[in-house]
Parts: C-alpha cells; sequence; structure tokens
C-alpha cells in the first residue's frame, strides 16, 4: 500500500537492478549435466552480445526488400553429431586465405577463430576429407591431417581491426573492439573483433566478402580441448555470419543445414534461399520473442512491476504437442512455451524437455518398447535408458522395433521422428541404443539438438519468420547439390563499395586453377598524353608494390577515355613455364581492389575496372610442341614399321618358291630305344 500511495502521488519511477558482470546479463541457458561418455558433451547456447539501442524488428523489416533471385553458398558438412558432439564446415578468412574447420552453431551469434598470438588456445586438430576432380582421374581421394591452424592477422593483406566505437565493448586503451562468449558447460571463448575477406569455398555462388569476426585471445573449456578451430555462428544478432550477409544485400535471409544419419554422418549447409521442395513442412518461428534475462532488472511503475526483456538470439518454433505411436502425450502445450520456448539449436548434440515433458516422453516410449531389454548406460556415472536389440539391426531396421514419434504444431501440422532422431548408439554394447532425450532440469526451455534433425532438411527462413523440415538422405544431399569440398576459395574478389561495375573473367578451361597470366584493367585518373613518357616508371612502381621482379610487370597499352587514361597491367611468374597459385592471384588481385597499392601523386588515383585470368601462352606452345614432335615420332614409327614388314613379306616368298632343296644324305645309326 506504501508503494501504491507513494505511485498516486507523485507518478514515481523507480529503476532496480540486480549486481551482475556483463558475462551472467547476456544470459546463459541452464542445462542440467548431459550424459556424459566424452564424445557426446554438448556445445550449448552462448551468451548474447547486446547491443545498445539495437532493434530487431527494423533490421527484420528492410531485409523483406531483398531479392529471392539473390545467390546462395553451398558448403559440405564433416563429421558425426555423436562421436565429435558437432558437425562443422570449411571457411577461409584472410587474403591469401587461411582455412578453418569451424562448428556449424545456430545457436551462436559471433564466428571466431584462435588469433596467432593466443597463448591460452588449445591446440586443435581436424582430420580433412579432400576430393580433388583431375582430368585423367576420375576422383583422387586423399586424408590431410589438418593440426593447430591459427589466424595470422599480420599475413593477410586485407586484414583490419574492428576500432572502439559506441556499439562495442572496448579495451582498456579504447582502441579496438571485443567480444566474450560464456557456455553453460563453463566453456568461454574471448578476443578481439577484425574485419577481413569471407570466402566459402569454390562451388559457392558467392564471392569472398567482408565480414566481421572474433579473433581469440583466451579459450577455456571444451573450446580448449575441441578438434574443431572455432565456431561459425548463425544466430540472430548483428555479428552473426548470416545477418552480415544479409545486412549487405548478399544473399536473401535464409539458411538451411542438412545433418547425415546415424551410419554416415556428413551433410549440407546452404546459406541464402533456393528452391524449397513442395511437401516440406513449415511451422512460425517468432524472431521478436523476448526474454527475462538471468541478471533480472525491473522497473517499479506505481503498484506495477514491469521487467525488462530482452530480444532472443535463438530460433524457436511453435511446438504444441508430442505423440507416441500415434498417441498424444497428455501434456498442456504451455509447457512448451518457457523461457525462450522450442529452441532448434544446431552446436547441441542432443534433446532436452521440461520436466514434465520429459517424465511423460519417456513413460509412453518404455511402454512401446517394453518387450526390449534394458541395460545399463555406457558411463556409470549416468543413468542413461538403453536397450538391448539383436545385433543384426542397423539405423534403418530401427524403424520396426521403436515407436514414431511426432512433433505437432501450432497449426496441426506435425513432424515425424524416426528412432534416429531420439536414439543413440551405446558406444561399449554392440547392437545397444540408449534414449537421447534428457530432463532440462530448472530450465523451462526446450532444446533440440542435432540428433533430432538427422537426416532432415531444416531451413530457417527468416524473411518469412519460419522453419521448414523436410526428410531426406543428407549425406547425399550435397552429391545432388554438386558440391566440391576440395576446390579452393573462388578467384572472383568482391567489390570494391566505390567500384560497383568491376568485371571479372577467366579464360582457364573447366575451372582448372592454372594461371599463367592476370590482366588487370586500370583506370588513371592522368591524359594519356602524360601518362606515355612515365611508363616504364609506373612499370616498376607496380612490381615494388606487388613484391614481385619488375621483369614480371609489363602494360601492354595504353588509352585515353576523356581527362583519364586507361592502362592494362600485365603479371606473369618468374618462369615461362611456372604457374600462379590461386593464393597468389587473389592477393595481387585484393591489393587493387582494396587500394592498397600506393601510387606517386605523379599517376594521380587509380580503380580497377576488371581483370582477367589466362593460362601460360609460352607453356601452352611449349605443350603443343611437343605433341607435334611425339605425333611425329609415332608416324615415323608407323611407317619404318610397315617398310619392314614389307621386307619381310617379300623374304619370305621368296623362300617360299624353293621348296625342295638337295641335302647330301648321311646314314646314321640306328639307336636302341631305352628299356621301359
Amino acid at each position: 500500500m506504501a508503494l501504491a500511495s507513494i505511485g498516486a502521488m507523485f507518478s514515481l519511477l523507480i529503476y532496480l537492478s540486480l549486481p551482475c558482470s556483463n558475462a551472467a546479463a547476456e544470459n546463459i541457458l541452464h542445462q542440467s549435466p548431459p550424459p556424459a561418455d566424452g564424445s557426446r558433451r554438448p556445445i550449448v547456447f552462448p551468451l548474447f552480445l547486446s547491443q545498445p539501442n539495437s532493434s530487431r524488428s527494423m533490421s527484420l523489416l528492410h531485409r523483406k526488400l531483398h531479392s529471392k533471385s539473390l545467390p546462395h553458398s553451398r558448403m559440405r558438412l564433416y563429421d558425426d553429431i555423436l562421436l565429435n558432439g558437432y558437425y562443422t564446415t570449411r571457411l577461409w578468412i584472410g587474403t591469401p586465405p587461411q582455412m578453418f574447420a569451424l562448428i556449424v552453431d545456430s545457436g551462436s551469434t559471433v564466428t571466431y577463430v584462435p588469433c596467432s598470438e593466443c597463448e591460452q588456445c588449445g591446440k586443435h586438430q581436424v582430420i580433412i576429407k579432400l576430393i580433388s576432380t583431375m582430368t585423367s582421374l576420375k576422383h583422387l581421394i586423399s586424408w590431410l591431417f589438418h593440426q593447430d591452424p591459427k589466424f595470422q592477422p599480420e599475413m593477410s593483406t586485407t586484414y583490419q581491426p574492428v576500432k572502439c566505437n559506441m556499439d562495442c565493448h572496448c579495451d582498456d586503451d579504447k582502441e579496438q573492439c571485443l567480444y566474450e562468449r560464456e557456455y553453460a558447460e563453463h566453456s568461454s571463448s574471448k578476443g578481439v573483433l577484425g574485419e577481413d575477406l569471407i570466402s566459402f569455398g569454390n562451388e559457392s555462388e558467392l564471392t569472398p566478402h567482408r565480414a566481421v569476426f572474433g579473433c581469440e585471445n583466451v579459450e577455456t573449456g571444451d573450446l580448449y580441448s575441441q578438434r574443431a578451430d572455432g565456431i561459425i555462428g548463425l544466430g540472430q544478432g548483428d555479428l552473426s555470419l548470416v545477418d552480415q550477409l544479409v545486412d549487405k544485400g548478399l544473399i536473401s535471409d535464409s539458411f538451411a543445414l542438412c545433418y547425415g544419419g546415424m551410419d554416415l554422418g556428413g551433410g549440407s549447409m546452404v546459406l541464402g534461399g533456393f528452391a524449397y521442395p513442395s511437401d516440406m513442412i513449415f511451422t512460425d518461428s517468432d524472431p521478436d520473442r523476448r526474454y527475462v534475462p538471468k541478471c533480472l532488472s525491473f522497473v517499479l511503475i506505481g503498484e506495477w512491476i514491469r521487467f525488462n526483456t530482452i530480444d532472443s538470439p535463438y530460433y524457436n518454433i511453435d511446438l504444441t504437442g508430442i505423440r507416441v505411436a500415434g498417441k498424444d502425450l497428455l501434456l498442456d502445450s504451455r509447457v512448451f512455451d518457457g523461457e525462450h520456448g522450442v529452441v532448434l539449436d544446431s552446436g547441441t548434440t542432443y534433446a532436452y524437455l521440461p520436466d514434465a515433458a520429459f517424465s511423460a516422453f519417456e513413460e509412453a516410449l518404455m511402454r512401446e518398447a517394453s518387450p526390449l531389454k534394458k541395460i545399463d548406460g555406457p558411463d556409470p556415472n549416468f543413468k542413461d535408458t538403453c536397450f538391448h536389440v539383436a545385433p543384426s539391426n542397423d539405423a534403418a531396421g530401427l524403424s520396426t522395433i521403436f515407436p514414431s514419434v511426432e512433433m505437432v504444431f501450432k497449426s496441426g501440422q506435425s513432424w515425424l521422428l524416426s528412432p534416429e532422431n531420439y536414439l543413440f548408439r551405446h558406444s561399449k554394447v554392440h547392437g545397444a541404443y540408449c534414449l537421447g532425450v534428457f530432463p532440462n532440469g530448472k530450465d523451462h526451455t526446450t532444446l533440440l539438438g542435432g540428433i533430432v534433425v538427422r537426416n532432415t532438411l531444416v531451413v530457417y527462413d527468416r524473411e518469412n519468420s519460419k522453419v521448414g523440415f523436410w526428410r531426406t538422405n543428407c549425406s547425399e544431399l550435397s552429391d545432388r547439390l554438386h558440391i566440391d569440398d576440395s576446390a579452393p576459395p573462388p578467384t572472383t574478389l568482391p567489390l570494391n563499395d566505390s567500384n560497383p561495375t568491376l568485371n571479372t573473367s577467366s579464360s582457364l578451361p573447366g575451372g582448372e586453377i592454372q594461371i599463367g597470366q592476370i590482366n588487370l584493367d586500370i583506370q588513371l585518373t592522368v591524359n594519356s598524353s602524360y601518362l606515355k613518357p612515365r611508363m616504364e616508371e609506373l612499370s616498376k612502381v607496380l612490381s615494388k608494390e606487388l613484391d614481385v621482379k619488375s621483369s614480371q610487370v609489363y602494360i601492354s597499352n595504353l588509352t585515353s577515355k576523356g581527362n583519364n587514361s586507361l592502362i592494362r597491367v600485365v603479371v606473369v611468374p618468374t618462369e615461362p613455364s611456372s604457374l600462379f597459385s590461386n593464393v597468389t592471384e587473389t592477393s595481387i588481385v585484393s591489393r587493387f581492389t582494396n587500394h592498397q597499392i600506393k601510387l606517386p601523386d605523379i599517376f594521380g588515383n587509380y580503380e580497377l575496372v576488371s581483370y582477367t585470368l589466362e593460362p601460360s601462352r609460352k607453356r601452352a606452345r611449349w605443350v603443343m610442341k611437343n605433341t607435334i614432335v611425339v605425333m611425329a615420332i609415332l608416324i615415323v614409327a608407323v611407317v619404318v614399321g610397315l617398310i619392314a614388314y614389307g621386307v619381310w613379306l617379300m623374304w619370305k616368298r621368296k623362300q617360299a618358291s624353293n621348296p625342295y632343296i638337295h641335302v647330301d644324305e648321311a646314314i646314321v645309326a640306328e639307336q636302341e630305344l631305352l628299356p621301359l
């Protein structure tokens, strides 16, 4: 009553906030410790890097204006959700590109990799399967051991630190932006924010583009010990890679993940929209869902209390019920509406239900699987629910033994799960399987991890605030999309902001990276008559800026374009028979696109108009010359062979014309046969 009277008299606004650290303020979703056998520890929800006065509704509004015809990036997924606890994909950062194996995490809002100066980063190591398409062989399969990669900013000619500003947390010197992420299993990552070219592989329709990412200085917990190099953040937030690509108008506001099945693993990731299957099941997702953070803050207005909430960075779906063997569980639909609601998180291994939902689900499953023998789990420290099945049964045969499970949406549609979507293999008993769904303890969020979406194409249609599900063989989806995971980043570089008309082309056959010559068409803001006597000087300046020999750079032609000049700069390798690598070519071109070539004032300003890549002409002539020589030798050999054959035939005929030859007869003594 005292508060009410004070509010009525003075309309007093009192703001109260519980003391807490910055880390706590960014929300950590609590999870009960998962059953751990060493290989199935999940990567769970990270803290959300809050931005002052950010508005998700405004950013989503302008994203709906993007065209459906935008390109997309298709990328192969590696590993297995239960063997490693996650799936990874390959990303290239910098110029020249540095490759990293990153965990695909739809629950994280930042992409980060270890920095070269990081002394508290683990020794990450990933087995990479390379499949190269050769001209003489269909496929060459090799295994490469990829160990302890760290991003080296000093080796990238396009790297720039993100300078301190009002929208980020700054270092002590107020010079550079920082980031920090904490996870529920007590691992963490923190470091500085940088910006560089991000490449998505040779099969991507996206050319390399600049993006902000984290360069780690400290790793703890699982992040320190894991094999993967870092995380690619696909969540909803300003630092998310998806948000950055969408905000620049490079892709439509959508992406898709497809995790391989129990026996195969692998899969695909697609950044951007594409033609979805007609029978895909969609459900609504609320991008503006808000929640009260663990670090509670609230406002007292008279006798009313209003809790301060923040936008959730996670992808939720409107789940209202669960069916087991066609029978609805007796649950209040509001059980799935707690805290963050029902969240899809590709970085989490298993599924976690609120206690009431888990108890009902486990009871129904046990009732349907009652004939099966119950056994202990692989780890005695955890009470896993496990069943012994005939050793000959594979993942495909589990559907005849275990019941079907359906996720029922608010629209009335349902998403059918097979047993591989809620079971995992027993690591110690052959032919045994354990339940991959667990209670979420005090957390009222329903968390659906990677196990639930195995062999399911999941489309995150952020533009229309929907999530789609479609059953398919995800291990073969990448082949159907014609993804070549061995190819390096594309040779085409991004457009410079000041030069949106940059044209690129390549005369290389079949997409092979055999670059013998780089042609750069450059416009200078000086007239041609002034530039003509200074061509040799300009050539030397360019060779010095490119760190190549002066004999490797020459200017092939000069044309006038009003008061400006258009020149073609040709860069060739050191030896006539040698070739440029893709990395070298990318580095040379990027120096012009990003205006890192410093020219004396007498040459004015420059702009890269276009560039082309060509194979080595001298090498081609050498190949042709050798081909002619080989063919001449073969022709001579055939002629000589025919002549020799003709001579031999004539000799045989001469021998045949004298069949009777006189031979002096001699009496030969008869020899006695050996006795039997």
